[in-house]
């Protein structure tokens, strides 16, 4: 595993969890709002953390931290992704899975084999307007079409999460989102916020009349909706 960052105490990135969060390093979507530049795009300028530390913390911290969440970059890229959830389980510590499902075989491999406790998924858009959140023009929707079925099949606690950007949302786009992921178990609005390690710079945040209209918007479709990040 290439891991290049440590959170040791997040009370934030696993619903329910006192958690850590280890940062992966390569992704396979530039999306142009995504605060993590150098970690999605120079991966291999970023210090590296060995395994053995982020495992011997782990068994310190056992107790205090109860789950782990494996956030990137995206984490489905690792080739060896599976050994290492292993390790964490074999610990006894839940695992939290962040992806942005375009690689849905290893997500259903992950969930057959009992390695996440729960997964959640980036939405980035609508399906008309996918590549262009996701920073890739060639993208193949059904990659994102069966992540969303597989997780829909609930075998695995899940939510679905949009980064909300005033620039490349609408009430819209949001219908949409709402009629593809309709009935999911979860699903959570996340206000962008621009800060200096953004891909692109220039995008805006939403108000908070906007967040809640899309709140509603998307109550049709799906039970639990909450907004973060304001």
């Amino acid at each position: 595993m290439k891991i290049h960052g440590l959170n040791k105490t997040t009370l934030l990135d696993y619903p329910g969890h006192v958690a850590a969060a280890v940062f992966t390093g390569g992704c396979n979507f530039q999306c142009p709002f995504c605060h993590n530049r150098d970690l999605v795009l120079y991966p291999n300028t970023q210090p590296c953390i060995p395994e053995e530390d982020i495992f011997s913390f782990l068994k310190k911290r056992k107790g205090i931290v109860t789950g782990v969440c494996i956030t990137g970059g995206e984490p489905t890229l690792q080739p060896d992704l599976k050994e290492f959830l292993a390790k964490i389980k074999e610990i006894g510590l839940q695992v939290k899975l962040d992806t942005n499902g375009y690689r849905p075989e290893i997500v259903k491999d992950i969930i057959a084999d009992g390695l996440a406790d729960y997964v959640a998924m980036d939405m980035k858009s609508c399906r008309t307007e996918y590549g262009k959140a996701a920073g890739r023009a060639d993208i193949d929707v059904s990659k994102i079409e069966e992540s969303v079925s597989i997780l829909m099949e609930g075998r695995t606690e899940y939510e679905f999460r949009t980064t909300v950007v005033k620039e490349l949302h609408t009430k819209e786009i949001m219908e949409e989102i709402g009629k593809w992921i309709c009935g999911c178990k979860a699903y959570y609005l996340q206000s962008y916020e621009e800060n200096e390690n953004v891909i692109c710079k220039g995008f805006h945040t939403c108000t908070k009349k906007e967040l809640e209209e899309f709140k509603r918007i998307m109550e049709t479709y799906v039970n639990h909706v909450e907004i973060r990040g304001v």
